[in-house]
Protein backbone atom coordinates (compact mmCIF):
# COMPACT_ATOMS: atom_id res chain seq x y z
CA UNK A 1 0.00 0.00 0.00
CA UNK A 2 1.34 3.47 -1.24
CA UNK A 3 -0.40 6.56 1.23
CA UNK A 4 -0.38 9.25 -0.20
CA UNK A 5 -2.05 12.53 0.99
CA UNK A 6 -3.37 14.23 -2.13
CA UNK A 7 -2.71 17.93 -1.15
CA UNK A 8 0.99 17.02 -1.36
CA UNK A 9 1.19 14.74 -3.56
CA UNK A 10 1.35 16.81 -6.84
CA UNK A 11 2.08 20.15 -5.06
CA UNK A 12 5.06 21.61 -7.11
CA UNK A 13 5.14 24.98 -5.03
CA UNK A 14 8.32 25.25 -2.96
CA UNK A 15 7.35 28.87 -0.96
CA UNK A 16 6.25 26.91 1.99
CA UNK A 17 5.45 30.04 4.46
CA UNK A 18 4.29 29.49 7.85
CA UNK A 19 0.41 29.44 7.59
CA UNK A 20 0.27 30.14 4.40
CA UNK A 21 -2.65 30.24 2.44
CA UNK A 22 -3.54 27.78 -0.65
CA UNK A 23 -2.31 30.92 -3.36
CA UNK A 24 0.44 30.99 -1.41
CA UNK A 25 1.63 27.36 -0.57
CA UNK A 26 -0.45 25.81 -3.44
CA UNK A 27 -2.46 21.88 -3.45
CA UNK A 28 -1.81 18.96 -5.36
CA UNK A 29 -4.85 18.13 -7.57
CA UNK A 30 -6.35 14.55 -8.27
CA UNK A 31 -5.27 15.41 -11.61
CA UNK A 32 -1.36 15.46 -11.04
CA UNK A 33 -1.65 11.95 -10.08
CA UNK A 34 -0.94 11.06 -13.85
CA UNK A 35 -0.55 7.93 -15.51
CA UNK A 36 3.35 8.69 -15.54
CA UNK A 37 3.31 9.13 -11.62
CA UNK A 38 1.06 5.99 -10.82
CA UNK A 39 3.58 3.56 -13.83
CA UNK A 40 6.45 4.77 -11.09
CA UNK A 41 4.78 3.68 -8.07
CA UNK A 42 3.69 0.54 -9.66
CA UNK A 43 7.32 -0.25 -10.31
CA UNK A 44 7.76 -0.06 -6.94
CA UNK A 45 5.60 -3.12 -5.95
CA UNK A 46 2.65 -1.25 -4.59
CA UNK A 47 -0.63 -2.73 -5.67
CA UNK A 48 -2.88 -0.49 -3.23
CA UNK A 49 -2.79 3.34 -3.39
CA UNK A 50 -4.78 4.92 -0.40
CA UNK A 51 -5.77 8.27 -1.13
CA UNK A 52 -5.96 10.55 1.97
CA UNK A 53 -7.59 13.29 2.54
CA UNK A 54 -10.31 12.99 -0.51
CA UNK A 55 -13.49 13.40 1.08
CA UNK A 56 -14.88 17.07 1.97
CA UNK A 57 -13.32 18.38 5.23
CA UNK A 58 -14.11 22.03 6.88
CA UNK A 59 -11.36 24.65 6.05
CA UNK A 60 -10.40 28.20 5.95
CA UNK A 61 -10.22 28.60 2.63
CA UNK A 62 -13.72 30.33 0.99
CA UNK A 63 -15.54 28.50 -1.50
CA UNK A 64 -18.77 30.15 -1.34
CA UNK A 65 -18.89 31.41 -5.13
CA UNK A 66 -18.98 27.78 -5.83
CA UNK A 67 -22.20 27.09 -3.03
CA UNK A 68 -20.08 25.65 -0.49
CA UNK A 69 -21.37 26.96 2.66
CA UNK A 70 -18.11 28.98 4.54
CA UNK A 71 -16.25 27.15 7.22
CA UNK A 72 -15.90 29.57 11.06
CA UNK A 73 -12.45 29.30 11.72
CA UNK A 74 -12.88 29.05 15.21
CA UNK A 75 -13.46 25.34 14.90
CA UNK A 76 -10.88 24.72 12.03
CA UNK A 77 -7.47 22.98 12.28
CA UNK A 78 -5.32 24.53 10.16
CA UNK A 79 -5.33 27.04 7.33
CA UNK A 80 -5.83 23.50 5.04
CA UNK A 81 -8.31 21.81 7.73
CA UNK A 82 -7.68 18.48 9.24
CA UNK A 83 -8.62 15.95 6.82
CA UNK A 84 -10.28 14.08 9.80
CA UNK A 85 -13.01 16.41 10.17
CA UNK A 86 -15.82 15.89 7.64
CA UNK A 87 -17.52 18.35 6.19
CA UNK A 88 -19.96 16.44 3.66
CA UNK A 89 -19.49 12.49 3.65
CA UNK A 90 -20.73 12.89 -0.07
CA UNK A 91 -18.04 15.52 -1.57
CA UNK A 92 -14.67 15.49 -2.43
CA UNK A 93 -12.46 18.36 -1.07
CA UNK A 94 -12.51 21.34 -3.10
CA UNK A 95 -9.00 21.79 -2.71
CA UNK A 96 -8.13 19.04 -4.77
CA UNK A 97 -9.54 19.97 -8.09
CA UNK A 98 -8.09 21.87 -10.93
CA UNK A 99 -12.19 22.66 -11.70
CA UNK A 100 -13.86 22.99 -8.52
CA UNK A 101 -17.75 22.35 -10.44
CA UNK A 102 -16.54 19.70 -11.70
CA UNK A 103 -14.54 18.03 -8.62
CA UNK A 104 -16.11 14.94 -8.12
CA UNK A 105 -15.66 13.53 -12.07
CA UNK A 106 -11.58 14.40 -11.65
CA UNK A 107 -12.02 12.35 -8.68
CA UNK A 108 -13.73 9.99 -10.64
CA UNK A 109 -11.08 9.93 -13.27
CA UNK A 110 -8.34 9.12 -10.93
CA UNK A 111 -9.89 6.37 -9.70
CA UNK A 112 -10.16 4.74 -13.64
CA UNK A 113 -6.83 6.13 -13.72
CA UNK A 114 -5.58 4.24 -10.92
CA UNK A 115 -7.46 1.14 -12.57
CA UNK A 116 -6.31 1.28 -15.70
CA UNK A 117 -2.65 1.16 -14.26
CA UNK A 118 -3.24 -2.13 -13.04
CA UNK A 119 -3.54 -0.55 -8.99
CA UNK A 120 -6.36 -0.57 -6.86
CA UNK A 121 -7.37 2.33 -4.77
CA UNK A 122 -7.97 2.69 -1.08
CA UNK A 123 -9.92 5.83 0.58
CA UNK A 124 -10.67 7.09 4.36
CA UNK A 125 -13.71 6.31 5.94
CA UNK A 126 -14.09 8.40 9.07
CA UNK A 127 -16.86 7.23 11.24
CA UNK A 128 -16.82 8.27 15.01
CA UNK A 129 -16.97 11.86 14.11
CA UNK A 130 -17.46 15.25 11.63
CA UNK A 131 -16.68 18.63 11.58
CA UNK A 132 -18.46 20.79 13.35
CA UNK A 133 -19.85 22.79 10.36
CA UNK A 134 -20.86 19.53 9.10
CA UNK A 135 -23.42 19.98 6.15
CA UNK A 136 -24.21 18.00 3.30
CA UNK A 137 -24.87 20.09 0.26
CA UNK A 138 -24.69 17.22 -2.30
CA UNK A 139 -25.92 14.39 -0.62
CA UNK A 140 -28.39 12.30 -2.69
CA UNK A 141 -32.10 13.67 -2.23
CA UNK A 142 -33.50 10.02 -0.34
CA UNK A 143 -30.65 10.94 2.06
CA UNK A 144 -31.42 12.86 5.66
CA UNK A 145 -28.53 14.75 6.88
CA UNK A 146 -26.88 13.85 9.72
CA UNK A 147 -28.38 15.51 12.99
CA UNK A 148 -31.66 17.00 10.99
CA UNK A 149 -34.24 14.94 13.30
CA UNK A 150 -32.32 15.42 16.39
CA UNK A 151 -34.13 15.75 19.58
CA UNK A 152 -31.63 18.80 20.73
CA UNK A 153 -33.46 18.86 24.53
CA UNK A 154 -31.94 15.09 25.18
CA UNK A 155 -27.76 14.22 25.85
CA UNK A 156 -28.69 11.23 24.63
CA UNK A 157 -31.39 9.26 22.71
CA UNK A 158 -30.90 6.32 20.59
CA UNK A 159 -32.49 8.25 17.53
CA UNK A 160 -30.11 11.26 17.62
CA UNK A 161 -27.23 11.17 15.44
CA UNK A 162 -25.45 13.40 17.79
CA UNK A 163 -24.63 13.67 21.92
CA UNK A 164 -25.47 16.95 23.34
CA UNK A 165 -24.71 19.37 26.81
CA UNK A 166 -28.17 20.32 26.71
CA UNK A 167 -28.83 24.12 27.83
CA UNK A 168 -25.31 25.11 27.39
CA UNK A 169 -23.31 26.72 24.45
CA UNK A 170 -20.16 25.70 22.94
CA UNK A 171 -17.09 27.32 24.00
CA UNK A 172 -13.83 27.94 21.35
CA UNK A 173 -11.06 26.93 23.93
CA UNK A 174 -9.26 29.97 25.28
CA UNK A 175 -5.95 31.08 23.58
CA UNK A 176 -6.72 29.57 19.97
CA UNK A 177 -5.50 31.22 17.42
CA UNK A 178 -7.09 30.09 14.26
CA UNK A 179 -4.75 30.35 11.09
CA UNK A 180 -1.98 32.15 12.84
CA UNK A 181 -1.77 35.89 14.08
CA UNK A 182 -1.87 36.80 10.66
CA UNK A 183 -5.02 35.72 9.32
CA UNK A 184 -7.81 37.93 9.07
CA UNK A 185 -11.31 36.65 8.49
CA UNK A 186 -14.44 37.73 9.70
CA UNK A 187 -15.84 35.14 11.61
CA UNK A 188 -12.68 34.93 13.23
CA UNK A 189 -13.59 36.04 16.54
CA UNK A 190 -13.23 33.17 19.56
CA UNK A 191 -16.71 32.09 18.54
CA UNK A 192 -18.79 29.42 17.36
CA UNK A 193 -22.47 29.64 17.72
CA UNK A 194 -23.63 26.23 18.55
CA UNK A 195 -26.45 25.95 20.98
CA UNK A 196 -26.68 23.29 22.44
CA UNK A 197 -23.27 22.17 22.46
CA UNK A 198 -22.15 18.90 21.24
CA UNK A 199 -19.75 16.09 22.45
CA UNK A 200 -16.66 16.32 20.69
CA UNK A 201 -14.84 13.72 18.43
CA UNK A 202 -12.40 12.37 21.47
CA UNK A 203 -15.47 11.88 24.15
CA UNK A 204 -15.28 14.78 26.07
CA UNK A 205 -18.93 15.44 27.81
CA UNK A 206 -18.66 19.43 27.99
CA UNK A 207 -19.40 22.39 26.38
CA UNK A 208 -16.07 23.79 26.49
CA UNK A 209 -13.16 21.40 25.52
CA UNK A 210 -9.61 22.33 25.87
CA UNK A 211 -7.39 23.18 22.98
CA UNK A 212 -5.75 19.38 23.30
CA UNK A 213 -8.83 18.32 22.47
CA UNK A 214 -10.64 17.42 19.14
CA UNK A 215 -12.52 20.45 19.56
CA UNK A 216 -13.31 21.03 15.70
CA UNK A 217 -14.80 17.62 15.42
CA UNK A 218 -18.17 16.09 17.48
CA UNK A 219 -19.23 12.61 18.17
CA UNK A 220 -21.46 10.13 16.15
CA UNK A 221 -24.19 8.45 17.86
CA UNK A 222 -24.25 4.37 17.26
CA UNK A 223 -26.27 3.68 20.18
CA UNK A 224 -23.52 3.84 22.57
CA UNK A 225 -25.07 5.81 26.03
CA UNK A 226 -21.47 6.93 26.81
CA UNK A 227 -22.25 8.62 30.09
CA UNK A 228 -24.32 5.54 31.45
CA UNK A 229 -21.10 3.27 30.82
CA UNK A 230 -21.43 2.86 27.70
CA UNK A 231 -25.05 1.51 27.52
CA UNK A 232 -26.19 -0.39 24.25
CA UNK A 233 -28.85 -0.11 22.18
CA UNK A 234 -27.99 -1.18 19.41
CA UNK A 235 -31.84 -2.70 18.09
CA UNK A 236 -33.08 -1.44 16.50
CA UNK A 237 -30.63 -0.11 14.97
CA UNK A 238 -29.69 3.71 15.50
CA UNK A 239 -30.42 6.17 11.72
CA UNK A 240 -26.47 6.72 11.99
CA UNK A 241 -25.80 2.95 10.97
CA UNK A 242 -27.87 3.13 7.88
CA UNK A 243 -26.53 6.42 7.34
CA UNK A 244 -23.23 5.16 7.79
CA UNK A 245 -23.88 1.95 5.68
CA UNK A 246 -25.09 4.39 2.92
CA UNK A 247 -22.28 6.16 2.87
CA UNK A 248 -19.75 3.11 2.14
CA UNK A 249 -22.11 2.11 -0.44
CA UNK A 250 -22.10 5.43 -2.41
CA UNK A 251 -18.32 5.43 -2.70
CA UNK A 252 -18.05 1.64 -3.42
CA UNK A 253 -20.41 2.49 -6.63
CA UNK A 254 -17.47 4.48 -7.16
CA UNK A 255 -15.03 1.80 -7.85
CA UNK A 256 -13.15 2.51 -4.50
CA UNK A 257 -11.52 -1.36 -3.73
CA UNK A 258 -10.90 -0.82 0.33
CA UNK A 259 -11.90 1.63 2.84
CA UNK A 260 -9.00 2.56 6.06
CA UNK A 261 -11.27 3.09 8.88
CA UNK A 262 -9.73 6.38 11.17
CA UNK A 263 -10.13 5.24 14.55
CA UNK A 264 -12.38 1.96 14.44
CA UNK A 265 -12.05 1.09 17.67
CA UNK A 266 -14.66 3.97 19.11
CA UNK A 267 -16.85 2.29 17.22
CA UNK A 268 -19.11 -0.49 18.42
CA UNK A 269 -17.71 -3.72 16.44
CA UNK A 270 -21.55 -4.41 16.70
CA UNK A 271 -22.03 -1.85 13.45
CA UNK A 272 -18.50 -3.35 11.76
CA UNK A 273 -19.97 -6.72 11.63
CA UNK A 274 -22.95 -5.53 10.06
CA UNK A 275 -21.83 -3.32 7.57
CA UNK A 276 -19.13 -5.15 6.66
CA UNK A 277 -21.20 -7.93 5.81
CA UNK A 278 -23.77 -6.21 3.84
CA UNK A 279 -21.15 -4.21 2.10
CA UNK A 280 -19.54 -7.41 1.13
CA UNK A 281 -22.67 -9.06 -0.29
CA UNK A 282 -22.37 -6.63 -3.11
CA UNK A 283 -18.82 -5.96 -3.00
CA UNK A 284 -17.00 -9.06 -1.73
CA UNK A 285 -13.81 -8.23 -2.90
CA UNK A 286 -13.46 -4.89 -0.78
CA UNK A 287 -11.37 -4.68 1.37
CA UNK A 288 -11.70 -2.86 5.06
CA UNK A 289 -8.36 -2.04 7.39
CA UNK A 290 -9.18 -0.63 10.72
CA UNK A 291 -6.71 2.22 12.77
CA UNK A 292 -6.69 -0.06 15.86
CA UNK A 293 -4.53 0.37 19.18
CA UNK A 294 -5.85 -2.06 21.61
CA UNK A 295 -3.89 -5.44 21.37
CA UNK A 296 -5.91 -7.22 23.59
CA UNK A 297 -9.17 -6.45 20.69
CA UNK A 298 -7.61 -7.14 17.97
CA UNK A 299 -8.58 -10.69 17.53
CA UNK A 300 -12.51 -9.56 18.08
CA UNK A 301 -12.32 -6.51 15.63
CA UNK A 302 -11.18 -9.44 13.09
CA UNK A 303 -13.07 -11.69 14.18
CA UNK A 304 -16.31 -10.06 14.85
CA UNK A 305 -15.46 -6.81 13.50
CA UNK A 306 -14.90 -8.76 10.30
CA UNK A 307 -12.00 -6.43 9.32
CA UNK A 308 -9.75 -8.15 6.77
CA UNK A 309 -7.04 -5.80 8.16
CA UNK A 310 -5.79 -4.12 11.41
CA UNK A 311 -2.71 -1.94 12.31
CA UNK A 312 0.17 -3.47 14.05
CA UNK A 313 1.52 0.29 15.68
CA UNK A 314 1.66 -0.44 18.96
CA UNK A 315 3.20 -3.69 18.42
CA UNK A 316 5.80 -4.49 15.68
CA UNK A 317 5.93 -0.33 14.83
CA UNK A 318 6.81 0.54 18.36
CA UNK A 319 9.22 -1.99 18.98
CA UNK A 320 11.00 -1.93 15.54
CA UNK A 321 10.90 1.78 16.23
CA UNK A 322 12.87 1.55 19.60
CA UNK A 323 15.52 -0.64 18.10
CA UNK A 324 15.62 2.11 14.72
CA UNK A 325 16.78 5.09 17.32
CA UNK A 326 19.07 2.55 19.40
CA UNK A 327 17.21 3.36 22.71
CA UNK A 328 17.83 2.16 25.74
CA UNK A 329 16.20 -1.13 26.46
CA UNK A 330 15.00 -1.29 22.86
CA UNK A 331 15.34 -5.05 22.05
CA UNK A 332 14.58 -8.15 19.33
CA UNK A 333 12.48 -9.62 22.23
CA UNK A 334 9.51 -7.05 21.41
CA UNK A 335 9.28 -8.73 17.69
CA UNK A 336 9.12 -11.86 18.98
CA UNK A 337 6.42 -11.04 21.50
CA UNK A 338 4.24 -9.83 18.28
CA UNK A 339 4.32 -13.15 16.52
CA UNK A 340 4.42 -15.54 19.85
CA UNK A 341 1.41 -13.69 21.46
CA UNK A 342 0.20 -10.41 20.51
CA UNK A 343 -0.83 -11.43 16.73
CA UNK A 344 -0.64 -15.32 17.19
CA UNK A 345 -2.88 -17.28 14.54
CA UNK A 346 -3.71 -13.75 12.53
CA UNK A 347 -0.38 -11.71 11.68
CA UNK A 348 -1.49 -12.21 8.02
CA UNK A 349 -4.32 -10.02 9.10
CA UNK A 350 -2.02 -7.06 10.63
CA UNK A 351 -0.76 -3.95 8.13
CA UNK A 352 2.97 -3.45 9.05
CA UNK A 353 4.53 0.06 8.65
CA UNK A 354 7.28 2.44 9.57
CA UNK A 355 5.73 5.47 8.33
CA UNK A 356 2.11 7.55 7.96
CA UNK A 357 0.62 10.55 8.55
CA UNK A 358 -0.10 10.36 12.01
CA UNK A 359 3.58 9.41 13.30
CA UNK A 360 7.29 10.89 12.65
CA UNK A 361 9.07 10.61 9.98
CA UNK A 362 11.72 8.21 10.01
CA UNK A 363 14.60 10.92 8.75
CA UNK A 364 13.02 13.59 11.49
CA UNK A 365 15.55 14.60 14.48
CA UNK A 366 12.23 12.91 16.71
CA UNK A 367 12.92 9.81 14.94
CA UNK A 368 16.19 8.28 13.53
CA UNK A 369 17.75 11.37 12.09
CA UNK A 370 18.61 9.14 9.25
CA UNK A 371 16.59 7.49 6.68
CA UNK A 372 19.06 4.96 6.10
CA UNK A 373 19.41 3.70 10.19
CA UNK A 374 15.66 2.11 9.06
CA UNK A 375 16.72 -0.41 6.95
CA UNK A 376 16.81 -3.51 9.34
CA UNK A 377 13.59 -2.62 10.42
CA UNK A 378 11.72 -2.15 7.61
CA UNK A 379 12.79 -5.23 6.20
CA UNK A 380 11.46 -6.79 9.10
CA UNK A 381 8.18 -4.78 8.39
CA UNK A 382 7.77 -6.29 4.91
CA UNK A 383 9.05 -9.93 5.17
CA UNK A 384 7.97 -11.48 8.90
CA UNK A 385 4.72 -12.43 7.79
CA UNK A 386 2.46 -12.53 4.58
CA UNK A 387 -0.17 -9.67 5.30
CA UNK A 388 0.42 -6.37 3.73
CA UNK A 389 2.70 -3.39 3.80
CA UNK A 390 2.38 0.38 3.70
CA UNK A 391 4.91 3.28 2.87
CA UNK A 392 4.07 6.33 3.01
CA UNK A 393 4.43 9.22 0.36
CA UNK A 394 7.98 10.55 0.81
CA UNK A 395 9.04 7.59 3.22
CA UNK A 396 11.05 6.38 0.45
CA UNK A 397 12.90 9.38 -0.30
CA UNK A 398 13.82 10.25 3.06
CA UNK A 399 11.87 13.72 3.70
CA UNK A 400 12.40 14.73 7.35
CA UNK A 401 9.63 16.94 7.51
CA UNK A 402 11.70 19.78 9.00
CA UNK A 403 10.14 22.90 9.97
CA UNK A 404 6.99 24.04 11.31
CA UNK A 405 4.06 24.54 8.65
CA UNK A 406 1.38 26.67 10.55
CA UNK A 407 -0.68 24.48 13.11
CA UNK A 408 1.08 21.28 12.25
CA UNK A 409 4.24 22.79 14.71
CA UNK A 410 7.60 21.76 14.43
CA UNK A 411 6.64 18.22 15.09
CA UNK A 412 8.75 15.98 12.71
CA UNK A 413 5.53 15.15 10.71
CA UNK A 414 3.96 16.53 7.24
CA UNK A 415 1.57 18.26 8.12
CA UNK A 416 -1.96 17.49 7.10
CA UNK A 417 -3.83 20.81 8.46
CA UNK A 418 -1.60 22.98 6.25
CA UNK A 419 -0.90 23.89 3.15
CA UNK A 420 2.58 22.84 2.09
CA UNK A 421 5.35 21.49 -0.39
CA UNK A 422 6.78 18.11 0.61
CA UNK A 423 10.47 19.21 -0.46
CA UNK A 424 12.30 15.68 -1.06
CA UNK A 425 9.26 14.40 -2.72
CA UNK A 426 9.18 17.28 -4.94
CA UNK A 427 12.98 16.39 -6.08
CA UNK A 428 11.14 12.98 -6.80
CA UNK A 429 8.61 14.60 -8.43
CA UNK A 430 10.30 16.68 -10.78
CA UNK A 431 7.73 19.15 -11.93
CA UNK A 432 5.65 16.26 -13.18
CA UNK A 433 8.63 13.67 -15.11
CA UNK A 434 8.32 11.51 -12.02
CA UNK A 435 11.46 10.50 -12.78
CA UNK A 436 13.95 11.16 -9.53
CA UNK A 437 16.22 13.09 -11.88
CA UNK A 438 16.42 15.86 -8.97
CA UNK A 439 17.21 13.18 -6.00
CA UNK A 440 20.49 12.97 -4.68
CA UNK A 441 23.14 9.59 -5.01
CA UNK A 442 21.92 8.50 -1.46
CA UNK A 443 18.19 9.28 -2.22
CA UNK A 444 18.13 7.46 -5.53
CA UNK A 445 19.51 4.45 -3.66
CA UNK A 446 17.27 4.81 -0.57
CA UNK A 447 14.41 4.86 -3.49
CA UNK A 448 16.13 1.49 -5.20
CA UNK A 449 15.93 0.06 -1.48
CA UNK A 450 12.49 0.16 -0.93
CA UNK A 451 11.44 -0.55 -4.81
CA UNK A 452 13.65 -4.14 -4.64
CA UNK A 453 12.51 -4.72 -0.78
CA UNK A 454 8.45 -4.21 -1.56
CA UNK A 455 8.63 -6.00 -5.08
CA UNK A 456 10.19 -9.04 -3.28
CA UNK A 457 7.44 -9.02 -0.43
CA UNK A 458 4.61 -8.88 -3.20
CA UNK A 459 6.32 -11.18 -6.02
CA UNK A 460 8.63 -13.53 -3.81
CA UNK A 461 6.58 -16.82 -3.00
CA UNK A 462 8.47 -17.19 0.47
CA UNK A 463 7.20 -14.02 1.43
CA UNK A 464 4.12 -13.91 -0.35
CA UNK A 465 2.56 -16.97 1.38
CA UNK A 466 5.43 -18.68 3.24
CA UNK A 467 5.90 -20.20 6.56
CA UNK A 468 7.79 -18.44 9.12
CA UNK A 469 10.10 -19.95 11.51
CA UNK A 470 12.37 -17.77 14.31
CA UNK A 471 16.08 -18.54 14.48
CA UNK A 472 16.89 -16.39 17.99
CA UNK A 473 16.15 -19.69 20.07
CA UNK A 474 19.25 -21.73 18.61
CA UNK A 475 21.08 -18.56 18.09
CA UNK A 476 21.13 -17.39 21.59
CA UNK A 477 24.72 -17.84 22.36
CA UNK A 478 25.78 -17.60 18.48
CA UNK A 479 28.63 -15.36 17.63
CA UNK A 480 27.29 -11.88 17.26
CA UNK A 481 23.98 -12.39 18.53
CA UNK A 482 22.74 -10.20 20.79
CA UNK A 483 19.54 -7.36 21.62
CA UNK A 484 20.26 -5.84 18.43
CA UNK A 485 20.01 -8.73 15.68
CA UNK A 486 17.03 -10.63 14.76
CA UNK A 487 17.29 -13.82 12.27
CA UNK A 488 14.29 -15.73 10.69
CA UNK A 489 13.36 -18.28 7.90
CA UNK A 490 10.77 -17.60 5.21
CA UNK A 491 9.89 -20.89 3.10
CA UNK A 492 7.58 -22.48 1.01
CA UNK A 493 8.53 -26.29 -0.38
CA UNK A 494 11.09 -25.05 -3.27
CA UNK A 495 12.02 -21.58 -1.67
CA UNK A 496 13.79 -20.69 1.19
CA UNK A 497 14.97 -17.42 2.53
CA UNK A 498 17.32 -16.53 5.66
CA UNK A 499 16.90 -13.05 6.59
CA UNK A 500 19.05 -11.21 8.99
CA UNK A 501 18.61 -7.81 10.72
CA UNK A 502 21.85 -5.53 12.37
CA UNK A 503 20.24 -2.92 14.43
CA UNK A 504 23.74 -2.01 16.13
CA UNK A 505 25.04 0.94 15.34
CA UNK A 506 28.46 -0.71 14.66
CA UNK A 507 29.33 -3.32 12.49
CA UNK A 508 28.78 -6.98 13.51
CA UNK A 509 30.24 -10.18 12.58
CA UNK A 510 27.30 -13.08 12.78
CA UNK A 511 27.75 -16.79 13.02
CA UNK A 512 24.41 -18.04 12.34
CA UNK A 513 22.90 -21.32 13.23
CA UNK A 514 20.34 -23.58 11.44
CA UNK A 515 18.75 -26.00 14.07
CA UNK A 516 18.94 -29.80 13.58
CA UNK A 517 15.13 -30.15 12.80
CA UNK A 518 15.52 -27.09 10.16
CA UNK A 519 18.72 -28.86 8.09
CA UNK A 520 16.48 -32.29 8.12
CA UNK A 521 13.45 -30.37 6.56
CA UNK A 522 15.52 -28.66 4.16
CA UNK A 523 16.90 -31.58 3.43
CA UNK A 524 20.22 -30.00 3.46
CA UNK A 525 22.54 -31.59 6.39
CA UNK A 526 26.46 -31.54 5.84
CA UNK A 527 25.78 -29.40 2.28
CA UNK A 528 28.08 -27.04 0.98
CA UNK A 529 25.32 -23.60 0.30
CA UNK A 530 25.77 -21.03 -1.40
CA UNK A 531 23.42 -18.07 -0.08
CA UNK A 532 22.66 -14.85 -2.58
CA UNK A 533 21.58 -11.58 -1.37
CA UNK A 534 18.42 -10.50 -2.91
CA UNK A 535 19.06 -6.79 -2.01
CA UNK A 536 22.54 -6.24 -3.04
CA UNK A 537 23.17 -9.43 -4.96
CA UNK A 538 26.44 -10.23 -2.51
CA UNK A 539 27.21 -13.51 -2.10
CA UNK A 540 28.40 -15.81 1.01
CA UNK A 541 29.13 -19.43 1.45
CA UNK A 542 29.45 -22.31 3.61
CA UNK A 543 31.36 -25.31 3.31
CA UNK A 544 29.32 -27.24 5.92
CA UNK A 545 26.17 -25.78 7.18
CA UNK A 546 26.26 -27.98 9.92
CA UNK A 547 29.30 -25.62 10.75
CA UNK A 548 26.62 -22.22 10.17
CA UNK A 549 26.88 -19.84 8.02
CA UNK A 550 29.67 -16.73 9.02
CA UNK A 551 29.07 -13.39 7.63
CA UNK A 552 29.88 -9.53 8.90
CA UNK A 553 26.80 -6.94 8.66
CA UNK A 554 27.11 -3.26 8.19
CA UNK A 555 25.85 -1.07 10.94
CA UNK A 556 22.18 -0.87 10.56
CA UNK A 557 21.87 -2.92 7.69
CA UNK A 558 19.84 -6.43 6.79
CA UNK A 559 20.44 -9.32 4.18
CA UNK A 560 17.32 -11.79 2.46
CA UNK A 561 19.50 -14.62 1.60
CA UNK A 562 17.76 -16.82 -0.33
CA UNK A 563 19.46 -20.49 -0.45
Amino acid sequence: IYQTLVRHFGNKNTTNKFYGSIEENGSGKFNDITETALKEIKKMGINYVWYTGVIEHATMTDYSKYGIKVDDPDVVKGRAGSPYAIKDYYDVNPDLAVDVNNRMAEYEDLIKRTHGEGLKVLMDFIPNHVARTYFSDVKPRNIVDLGANDDKSKGFDVNNDFYYIPNQRFEVPSGYQPGGSEFFHPLKDGKFDENPAKATGNNVFKASPSIDDWFETIKLNYGFDVQNNNEKHFVPHPPVWKKMRDILAFWAAKGVDGFRCDMAEMVPIEFWNWAITDLKKKYPNIIFIGEAYDRNEYKNFLVNGKFDYLYDKVGLYDGIKRLIRNEDGATVKDISYVWQQESKGFSQHMLRFLENHDETRIASKDFAGNAWYAVPGMVITATLSTGPIMVYNGQEVGEPATGAEGFGGDDSRTSIFDYWGVPQHQKWMNGGAFDGAKLDESQQNLRSFYSKLLNLSVNHEAISSGDFYELMQANQSSEGFNQKVYAFLRYTDTKRLLVLSNFNRNETKLSVALPTDVLEAFKIEGKSLEFNDLLSNTKFKTDNINNGLQLTLPATSAVILEF
